[in-house]
């Protein structure tokens, strides 16, 4: 049994977190943590027509974003790994700078500090010189940055598909087997 710690903030885009923890339910070996920081609920519903316990009854284990005495705030507690998606500028910075006042960024840390998998899907553009830096020193910790950034060459008809596509490559950097997207074959659409 894997255990993978989804975060999902306050970035715009909540729709690949609530994607990611659907598909990932259907999924009997991986068991979910789940943290949806308050600026996450707010996005929620400005962007979805999902409530709040719509999302949550999509992990296994729901964690309170100011809990920072959850066990997934412990490195001894055993997980593959964590991804935030979507990753706002605010959070991305604060897991770069290890302010860990809330458990989404604690979490973040500790992941970091264990050397498991940590994958940020960052959404923000255009990026400035302040955003890059962080990602580059997120990434020189270890950290894995994955924007949502689409190919094509799979030919998506919905908006669901670039998404999906997006979801399939944050499975691959956990070795989780899915068919959310038709795979490059050196041939085109």
């Amino acid at each position: 049994m894997k255990r993978l710690i989804v975060g999902i903030s306050g970035a715009s885009g909540v729709v690949y977190g609530i994607r990611l923890l659907e598909v990932l339910r259907h999924i009997p070996d991986v068991e979910t943590h789940c943290i949806i920081s308050s600026g996450a609920a707010v996005t929620l519903g400005l962007e979805t027509k999902h409530s709040l316990d719509d999302v949550r009854s999509l992990a296994d284990v729901v964690h309170e974003h100011g809990n920072l005495a959850a066990a997934i705030s412990s490195g001894s507690f055993p997980v593959c790994g964590m991804v935030v998606i979507p990753c706002s500028m605010k959070s991305l910075a604060q897991i770069t700078l290890s302010l860990n006042d809330n458990l989404l960024t604690r979490a973040a840390d500790v992941t970091l500090k264990e050397r498991r998998r940590l994958v940020i899907v960052p959404r923000e553009t255009p990026l400035h010189l302040g955003h890059l830096r962080h990602m580059v020193a997120l990434a020189e910790m270890g950290a894995v940055i994955l924007p949502p950034a689409p190919s094509f060459y799979h030919a998506p008809k919905t908006i669901m598909d670039v998404v999906d596509q997006t979801v399939g490559k944050v499975l691959d950097q956990f070795e989780i087997s899915h068919e959310l997207f038709r795979r490059w074959d050196g041939h085109g659409a």
